[in-house]
């Protein structure tokens, strides 16, 4: 039986991956799972031929161009050698794009799992995804329609962040859990799951984080910090926090977010936010150009409007960031209500729970079964 090869570029890839892994585990035993990813992929019983290590940003993915190119290079002979039977693409354009063509060259079918964000930027890029994609899996519910208008062929499988939203813990379970006091008021930060990340927005997460002490006598601020990053404790003044995102989002009263995910993530969990982003000066000249959507945070880009508000690159300043979070600390707040029952009906458009099972459905129908000795 012939591989199925599983790309996984960075931290969010992994988990994604080993959710799909251990679904088609469980439909096709005769399947050998190879790939690049991270712990969870390779627990979900995925042998491992790379480490992934996701970097974002032009500047950034210029310095690891040469890296990649290397691991392009492996993955190709791979393709090559007739030893794949399918490969499955997880996010990670910049590199998953080009393992597409070079799968499509060897004749190996493609499997696109949460597809580039054409919707955002390089639409460019459509009629080579038509080519080179034998079938996408999309999780926003507009990308469907937009992929299969350019010939993709496209199917919606809901967002894969309800799944774990089918365990998220209530109000007082979620703080028992991160041990915050049960009657504080509590800011978590969520300044990015990327090293580089890190060094962008860490100083002034922390100085909005003053800035509503100050305002808040009491007040309770906590750090999320992602599986993959390593943290020294020394440059943190709060509290750090390894434990699920939605514990950390179900504690809090109030939470400050880069741009991403944890935007979804705060929707399904009910915890108003803001949104920011700040990266190099020379890929934000660029992305201004680039980019085709008037917000960054996916909660906006799904809800088609700004439920959440949006802080980039000079706009991010503490007064500003603190102004939007301070009233959203009130029960009862309009400005709180109306963002809460916007996220409610985000949370209704991400369809639901079941995407990597439905994503392992079609990849099983994908690779054909030996026949029998």
């Amino acid at each position: 039986m012939r591989d199925v090869l599983i790309i996984a570029g960075e931290a969010s890839g992994d988990l994604h991956g080993a959710g799909v892994a251990e679904r088609l585990r469980a439909l096709r035993p005769d399947l050998p799972l190879v790939g690049m990813g991270g712990e969870r992929m390779a627990a979900a019983g995925v042998t491992l031929f790379e480490r992934a290590d996701g970097v974002v940003g032009f500047v950034e993915v210029l310095k690891h161009l040469p890296a990649h190119l290397r691991l392009l290079r492996r993955v190709t002979s791979m393709l090559r050698s007739g030893r794949v039977g399918l490969v499955i693409l997880i996010d990670y354009p910049g590199f998953n794009l080009r393992v597409a063509q070079a799968a499509h060259a060897a004749g190996v079918p493609v499997l696109y799992y949460i597809t580039p964000q054409v919707w955002a930027w390089k639409p460019g890029r459509l009629k080579m995804m038509a080519r080179v994609i034998t079938k996408a899996a999309v999780i926003l519910p507009f990308e469907e329609r937009l992929l299969r208008d350019a010939g993709v062929e496209a199917t919606f499988v809901g967002h894969p962040l309800l799944d774990r939203a089918l365990t998220m813990p209530d109000r007082a379970e979620a703080r028992r859990r991160i041990g915050v006091p049960a009657d504080a008021e509590v800011l978590a930060l969520f300044p990015g799951s990327r090293a580089q990340e890190i060094e962008r927005h860490l100083a002034e997460f922390e100085a909005v984080a003053r800035e509503l002490e100050r305002r808040r006598p009491g007040l309770h601020v906590v750090v999320s910090v992602a599986p993959t990053i390593r943290l020294d404790a020394a440059r943190v003044p709060f509290p750090m926090v390894r434990a699920q995102s939605f514990d950390v989002l179900r504690a809090a009263d109030v939470a400050l977010c880069k741009s991403g995910t944890t935007t979804l993530e705060a929707a399904v969990a009910g915890c108003p936010c803001a949104v920011v982003y700040k990266t190099s000066r020379i890929t934000y000249a660029i992305a201004r150009r680039l980019v085709t959507i008037p917000h960054i945070g996916l909660l906006n880009v799904v809800a088609g409007r700004e439920v959440a508000p949006e802080f980039v690159q000079d706009a991010f300043t503490t007064d500003a960031v603190a102004n939007a979070l301070d009233p959203l600390f009130v029960a009862g707040n309009p400005v709180r209500e109306r963002m809460v029952q916007g996220m409610a009906e985000v949370r209704r458009t991400l369809g639901e729970p079941g995407a990597a099972s439905r994503v392992a459905e079609m990849a099983a129908g994908m690779v054909p079964r030996e026949p029998s000795a």
